[in-house]
């Protein structure tokens, strides 16, 4: 805009009022149907749909599972590449202390040192593994003999780095973050253990499941090793699509309960998976001397079944999508871990009930 024939002072002031109609124009939008002003945003929002807020915490709970495995994975990640650092700094301090390579450091003291694989030992192993081993033997062995100088080495290496370990100052500073908890509920659930242990662990399972069968014997390790410390609780979760029969069987077993024989026809279910009809359920309650004709009832009537759909249903709401499953004090764990793994976590759970 040009002021012609004006002074500065006299073009200043037209400039201002120009600016100051403007923002009572575009102000007054707002007042007449024009783009509303924008409400301020509250900590802990995440969005905002016709006036309801969608929380942060709300978005959280919604993605607890997947939450909770990604910050597994993540601690998981940072506990094995801080080992291997430890390890590379511990050879480096030793091969410098000894004027060598770290390479010369490990062929003097791993591969010199490991023993040799003998023809006894291979043909032992190509014995016990005869099943999963596809060939002629004579195109077996040295295969076999490559494996088995590997887990060698691997097992000289593992005891040398764990001596420089011992002899070194090593101190770790990693905690594991508090962990994503799930709330769940063991309630009607059977359960052995004590109701008040600090521990409890909330299994979600298919009895044809065979991920499931192989986990029975590390929970029942768990079990003996912490009598006090542990609570176990089993929840149903069968496949169908997987596993037609499983739904079935967690009838029987709850069946079996009324009785007070569940974990004892848990066991021949999972020992047993494939048999897995009516018959096959009757028959195992006659081998734990259950009351037949109660039995029979009970199953065919399918007394239970709403109570099994109620589990999957809850388990699908917590988002499970395979067996087994635990959440143990909340804390969501999947598959047929080894016994180590299941005490690592029982083990953090226990110091922090303690601090």
């Amino acid at each position: 805009m040009l002021f012609m024939g004006k002074s500065g002072s006299a073009r200043r002031a037209a400039a201002i009022g120009a600016a100051f109609l403007l923002w009572v124009v575009v102000g007054q939008r707002s007042a007449f149907g024009g783009e509303p002003a924008a409400k301020p945003v509250e900590p802990g929002m995440a969005a905002r749909v016709d006036g309801q807020v969608v929380t942060l915490d709300e978005l959280e709970k919604a993605l607890a599972p997947q939450l909770a495995k990604l910050q597994e994975q993540k601690f998981q990640l940072m506990e094995s590449k801080l080992e291997e650092l430890i390890t590379e700094r511990l050879l480096a301090i030793e091969a410098k202390r000894r004027g060598i390579t770290v390479e010369e450091l490990l062929k003097a003291e791993v591969t010199s040192k490991a023993p040799e694989v003998t023809d006894t030992e291979i043909k032992a192993f190509m014995t016990q593994n005869k099943a999963r081993l596809q060939g002629q033997e004579a195109e077996l062995r040295p295969k076999v003999r490559e494996y088995l100088v590997g887990q060698k080495l691997q097992e000289a290496r593992h005891a040398y780095l764990t001596g420089l370990q011992q002899r070194a100052k090593v101190e770790r500073f990693l905690e594991e973050p508090e962990p994503v908890r799930i709330p769940v509920s063991a309630e009607g659930a059977f359960a052995q253990g004590p109701k008040d242990a600090p521990v409890t662990i909330v299994e979600f399972s298919d009895f044809q499941c065979p991920f499931c069968s192989r986990v029975v014997a590390t929970l029942k390790e768990v079990v003996r090793l912490y009598p006090k410390q542990v609570r176990l609780a089993f929840r149903d979760f069968p496949i169908a699509g997987l596993h037609p029969k499983a739904a079935k069987a967690a009838e029987a077993a709850r069946c079996a309960g009324e009785q007070g024989k569940f974990w004892e026809y848990h066991d021949l279910l999972f020992g047993s998976q494939a048999q897995a009809t009516p018959a096959d359920f009757k028959r195992f309650a006659e081998q734990l001397k259950l009351d037949a004709n109660n039995f029979a009832t009970c199953l065919d009537s399918g007394k239970h079944a709403a109570a099994v759909a109620s589990d999957v249903q809850e388990g699908t709401r917590l988002g499970i999508t395979g067996t087994p499953t635990f959440f143990i004090n909340g804390r969501l764990v999947v598959g047929a871990l080894p016994l180590e793994a299941f005490q690592r976590i029982i083990d953090r759970e226990l110091r922090r009930s303690s601090k």
